[in-house]
């Protein structure tokens, strides 16, 4: 999600022979983080923490930390809802020309949830069932950082899209990943790819990443569209995929892909029906 580039439509006699595997694979494995969403009230502070603020893209809308009106969880449901209002800018600086700062009012708010600090993965089947929302300027996604991004920087620290959607292309759902280019001719590369879904806002959706040592592998529902050689991240005898990563939940509005915004179909929300992590 930090940086995007376009991917091809894979042939779905692909996706179609990986169906039964992920089926009966999933079945045998064994339960061992999850979020239900079977309270109410805000997200469990235990499991899940907070970005704040304008982050990234040139995005506008601005993350809240623990307000129900952009997280919030009933009825077995996590809504984070994003909204057409104005909202303090805590890191508002007057006369600076930095985007992130320079305004004191935002037009928009969001929420990140992330589980850094509380939960962090390697090796492991992760799904998330969603249902996303729809029209232009919204990008919802399901993303993993690397728990060093703080240290080493991204994109050295790699980054895993299980999921992203952005309203202007209402008929894919897209899945990448992000790592430090091998080549050393630029600082990043990705390989990614996408699946053609007839409107995927209309329903609920599986979106899933089986992850080892070797591969990612990434599902729309039971349909592998992208798989990945995590030898190909191998970069000064380190590789980011080889590391612990966290999980992001978050609903992006504009940006640099999510482009344009249509004020008049927010608020939107992205609801989460649960998220699991299988051994």
């Amino acid at each position: 999600m930090l940086m995007k580039k376009k991917s091809l439509v894979i042939a779905l006699a692909f996706v179609s022979v990986n169906a039964a595997f992920s089926q009966s694979t999933t079945k045998k494995r064994k339960l061992i983080w999850s979020d239900e969403f079977n309270y109410t009230g805000l997200p469990d502070s235990s499991k899940w923490g907070y970005e704040e603020g304008h982050i990234r893209n040139n995005e506008s809308e601005y993350y809240t930390k623990a307000r129900k009106e952009n997280a919030y969880v009933a009825n077995g449901m996590l809504t984070i809802t994003g909204r057409k209002e104005q909202y303090p800018n805590k890191a508002y600086k007057a006369g600076s020309n930095n985007w992130q700062q320079q305004d004191s009012l935002a037009a928009y708010t969001s929420v990140a949830l992330i589980t850094l600090n509380k939960k962090h993965f390697t090796y492991w089947r992760i799904e998330v069932r969603a249902k996303i929302p729809k029209g232009l300027g919204v990008w919802p996604a399901v993303l993993m950082l690397g728990v060093d991004r703080g240290l080493v920087r991204w994109p050295y620290c790699g980054e895993i899209d299980i999921m992203e959607f952005v309203g202007h292309d209402s008929n894919h759902i897209h899945g990448t990943i992000h790592y430090a280019d091998t080549t050393a001719k630029r600082e990043h590369t990705s390989s990614g790819n996408k699946i053609e879904v007839t409107q995927p806002y209309n329903d609920f959706h599986i979106y899933s990443l089986e992850w080892n040592s070797n591969s990612l592998d990434i599902y729309f529902d039971d349909s592998l569209y992208h798989h990945f050689d995590v030898n190909k991240a191998t970069y000064k005898n380190d590789n980011p995929f080889r590391k612990p990563f966290y999980l992001l939940l978050n609903l992006a509005l504009g940006g640099a892909w999510g482009g344009r915004i249509d004020d008049a179909v927010l608020p939107q929300q992205y609801q989460i029906d649960y998220v699991r992590v299988y051994k």
